[in-house]
């Protein structure tokens, strides 16, 4: 018992519970100042509003329309077109939200920092591991359909086409899918050079995926037949929200620029344009090339390849050059997808790395080129090696339903934020908050709800080993309990920390 007459620096201050610890929040003065701070060095803010938007929609752009446009449209008919249409305005509600809070707590590590600081350390673990989800695993299934475009490629110019045996995973009649593993490497390499040069290769790679899908319109509208619409939606409104909730997949790339919070020069003015231009852009794109590649092929006979366009284009032109030409754009176009949304994730751990929550190997900056080296070839490693031996349809689904529920916490967090500091400067506000922010909450949740039971299955396993390895390791090395000042070394955690 305290000895109530002992001197006040001879008491003993309790410490926070659990409750608080899992609570504790951590200051955005704090988490932009540790901006580019790593072990043994710091990223090197060199990308502006161009190299910013360019990430964003090489990150997006060709995910949904080169390789899941084959898994959505026999799901929903010709009503894909209204899929990609709700996908999008559900992304663009969580945009709003990520812009608002890019502009003002620049930093990497996307929605799991913004929900550090406003939700606590609990909620930004979730986040965080819903995140690797996200981006993990996205890589591995965007890796997967680059492999058919190569095939498609390979058929086109060669004659020849890698095995199954060698080109698709274990449950799709192969053994082990080479060319996924070997784009996944190839965009290793890249990003082991430094974030500058690894935005110009992005920035090339973009420009042709833009003109490949501009070049498909100006062909497949010649094959447009308004018979393949004349059940337009087939499937039901269930079909459509199905479909979209698999195409949500596709939209994931516009927050890409957010975990570049860190190597943008002018972050705070930079990062809320570069991600509502590059969802605009991505929008208009996506719903024009599904409208004309539905009006090019009945929808019934969708499904059979990753490489539809490819397909469309040979069909409509009798010619087999203008598809191998749009293989060749989607193996340029894919791989750039491949390289922004790797770059992602390895600034999301080595944020999560500078907290305290995951190893620091993943914080380690090399000095000479401002990359996390470590971190970029695991992590790598990791993609590819699962890219190689897990079918498209399931890893897509996967990447979704974490996707949503990172979304959904991001529009929580603008709300908390605004009540809990509406004095911080913001250089974007999201227009009638909360009413916004709440919609794409709903958005997210009804998406989710729209997912197989299998896909929620391999969530719950997914998110019962993030809280494991939390609770084993994040809690107890968080530097949020390892760092407290000196003068109060106890001290219980403030509200807003």
């Amino acid at each position: 018992m305290l000895d109530q007459g002992a001197p006040p620096h001879h008491r003993t201050t309790p410490s926070p519970g659990l409750g608080a610890r899992l609570m504790r929040r951590k200051p955005v003065e704090r988490l932009v100042a540790e901006g580019g701070q790593g072990e043994g060095g710091s990223l090197r803010r060199t990308l502006g509003l161009w190299q910013l938007t360019m990430i964003s929609i090489g990150a997006t752009l060709g995910t949904g329309i080169f390789v899941v446009l084959g898994e959505a449209v026999p799901k929903a008919g010709p009503a894909v077109t209204l899929s990609f249409v709700i996908a999008g305005l559900t992304a663009l509600f969580s945009a709003l939200s990520y812009a608002e809070l890019a502009g003002t707590i620049p930093v990497s590590g996307s929605s799991y920092s913004y929900a550090y600081a406003t939700l606590g350390e609990l909620v930004a673990w979730v986040c965080g591991w819903c995140l690797l989800l996200e981006y993990g695993v996205s890589v591995a299934a965007v890796a997967v359909g680059w492999g058919q475009y190569l095939n498609e490629l390979l058929d086109g110019t060669l004659g020849v086409t890698i095995p199954d045996a060698l080109s698709a995973p274990p449950g799709d009649g192969g053994i082990f899918n080479l060319p996924a593993l070997i784009v996944v490497l190839l965009a290793m390499a890249f990003l082991l050079g430094g974030a500058r040069e690894s935005a110009r290769a992005n920035t090339v790679m973009v420009v042709v995926k833009i003109g490949a899908l501009v070049l498909f319109c100006a062909i497949g509208i010649q094959g447009f037949r308004s018979g393949n619409y004349a059940h337009f939606m087939p499937l039901g409104m269930a079909g459509v929200s199905a479909a979209g909730a698999t195409l949500f997949f596709s939209y994931i790339g516009f927050d890409a620029a957010s975990t570049a919070g860190e190597e943008a020069k002018n972050a705070q003015r930079d990062l809320p344009r570069a991600i509502m231009l590059s969802l605009v852009i991505v929008t208009a794109l996506y719903v024009l090339v599904a409208a004309v590649a539905v009006g090019a092929k009945p929808w019934e006979r969708f499904g059979d390849s990753e490489a539809a366009l490819a397909q469309i284009m040979r069909e409509v032109t009798g010619q087999s050059f203008w598809g191998t030409l749009l293989a060749a754009c989607a193996v340029i176009a894919i791989a750039s997808v491949v390289l922004t949304v790797l770059y992602g994730q390895t600034r999301i751990l080595f944020a999560m790395s500078r907290d305290g929550l995951v190893p620091k190997v993943f914080g380690r900056v090399h000095p000479k080129t401002g990359a996390p080296r470590a971190n970029t070839v695991i992590v790598s490693l990791f993609c590819g090696v699962l890219a190689a031996a897990i079918p498209l349809g399931q890893l897509a689904d996967a990447t979704s339903i974490g996707t949503l529920f990172a979304f959904g916490l991001v529009n929580i967090a603008v709300v908390v934020l605004r009540r809990t500091r509406p004095e911080m400067p913001r250089t974007f506000r999201v227009p009638l908050s909360p009413v916004l922010p709440v919609l794409g909450l709903g958005f997210c949740v009804w998406m989710m709800g729209s997912l197989s039971a299998v896909t929620w299955v391999v969530f719950g396993v997914w998110m019962a080993a993030g809280l494991v390895f939390y609770f084993l390791y994040g809690h107890r090395r968080s530097r949020l309990s390892t760092t407290a000042t000196p003068a109060t070394p106890a001290s219980p955690v403030s509200p807003e920390s």
